[in-house]
């Protein structure tokens, strides 16, 4: 058990990524364009909202809390909040907005390094939560902004040719 504690911690948030990758390959190009878009903004602003949230709070890991060696090798830094759920989760939103299928399973894969992470003791419930709250509202405030500006610039583009 403790084997796939540890795969799913270091590793499955790779499947994560290839999966995304390769639904975007499966899009349309109009639909690349806007996904493209969408993750090259959403990605960079969930980084930074999760830095300067890690800087309001701080979450010592489990081992440090209890005194005892977790599954995988860590810096006993702060917990919050978990960058391997922030990345699947950052992903798994992004995805959300042009394949809900497909990105139910991302979410799966998403709880389970999550989960895994916990499980191998160095975060807590909290810094998991934390990373899927920050990526959903980004990506939510993210492509409200970039729908608007698009709808803005086609309405200027309408006018300009009439």
């Amino acid at each position: 058990m403790n084997n796939l504690i540890i795969f799913s911690t270091q590793y499955l948030y790779l499947l994560v990524v290839v999966l995304a990758t390769a639904y975007f390959f499966t899009i349309p190009k109009d639909q690349k364009r806007n996904f493209g878009l969408l993750l090259i903004i959403a990605l960079p602003c969930i980084y930074l909202v999760s830095r300067v949230a890690a800087n309001f709070y701080f979450d010592p890991r489990p081992f440090v809390m209890g005194h005892f060696t977790p599954l995988i090798p860590h810096a006993p830094d702060n917990g919050f909040p978990s960058d391997h759920a922030l990345i699947t989760s950052a992903i798994a939103s992004v995805v959300f907005v042009y394949n809900k299928k497909v990105s139910a399973v991302l979410w799966v894969l998403t709880i389970i390094v999550g989960l895994a992470r916990v499980l191998a003791g160095v975060h807590h419930l909290i810094d998991i939560a934390g990373a899927i709250t920050i990526s959903i509202l980004a990506t939510a405030v993210i492509d409200y902004v970039l729908k608007k500006a698009k709808s803005f610039y086609l309405q200027r583009q309408n006018l300009q040719v009439e």
